[in-house]
């Protein structure tokens, strides 16, 4: 069976190819795509498709959805998503599959042997992808996350954002710390998270730190002009606002 990938970050495409390799290794990885203009292309030049394609919902430039706005999408779908479950119910009644991030193994094994009982040749049921969108499409009082799936073993655990200290990057993975100073890893990049979270309540200080208002104890000046940040019950020392973003950090402090 060929495979396709949607997806937008890195990271993602790595764990999913990696997990097919491990439960799936008669599938081949034709391609992994980042965006929906990409995806678009891809079909357009493909018009056989691939016999099965892992859609994450929000890629670079929209919603994986628009996909099928505006092109043929040939081949089982599965979509994968970090969305909390009262989105899930919706795949159940549209035919879709779907897998819950962090994925798991043994789901992503049953989601390839679903698709593989279907049968190839099995046309894909019609969907209604515009309903589904509007299940993605934030609104004013949903629009930011207010809980990350992080995955613990084989348990699978909701973190609420109000209780996340801080987000930081080391070594191209994502962590999460909370209040408690436990700490996780969660497959977004600090890009993804930034467009995810309120910014009222988080700021980037730098490259690969994100705070939380409620979890800073007391910001002072440090040499070179730049700002040190220390958070509540942290021992880390590391946390500085860098150069560029002072003034706009201050601002964000202040309320403005």
């Amino acid at each position: 069976m060929r495979v396709l990938i949607i997806e937008d970050e890195i990271p993602s495409q790595l764990n999913l190819k990696r997990a097919l390799a491990k439960t799936a290794p008669d599938l081949t990885v034709v391609e992994c795509i980042g965006s929906v203009a990409d995806a678009v292309e891809w079909f357009e030049n493909n018009p056989h498709g691939a016999d099965l394609v892992f859609m994450d919902v929000q890629l670079s430039d929209g919603l994986c959805f628009d996909i099928f706005k505006q092109t043929t999408v040939c081949g089982k779908v599965v979509i994968t998503t970090a969305y909390d479950s009262y989105a899930l119910d919706a795949f159940k009644i549209h035919s879709v599959d779907y897998l819950l991030k962090p994925l798991d193994e043994e789901a992503l094994r049953c989601a390839v042997e679903h698709c593989r009982s279907l049968g190839i040749a099995t046309p894909q049921p019609t969907i209604d992808y515009s309903k589904l969108a509007e299940l993605f499409t934030p609104t004013p009082k949903n629009q930011y996350k207010d809980r990350f799936v992080v995955k613990i073993g084989d348990k699978i655990v909701p973190i609420k954002t109000e209780n996340i200290a801080f987000f930081y990057s080391e070594s191209k993975t994502s962590h999460i710390v909370t209040d408690e100073g436990r700490e996780y890893v969660i497959d977004d990049s600090l890009d993804t998270v930034e467009n995810k979270i309120n910014p009222e309540l988080f700021f980037r200080i730098g490259r690969s730190f994100i705070v939380s208002l409620s979890a800073i104890h007391l910001v002072t000046k440090h040499f070179g002009s730049r700002l040190k940040v220390q958070l509540k019950g942290n021992k880390r020392d590391d946390l500085f606002v860098s150069r560029s973003r002072t003034n706009e950090f201050l601002e964000w402090l202040g309320g403005e």
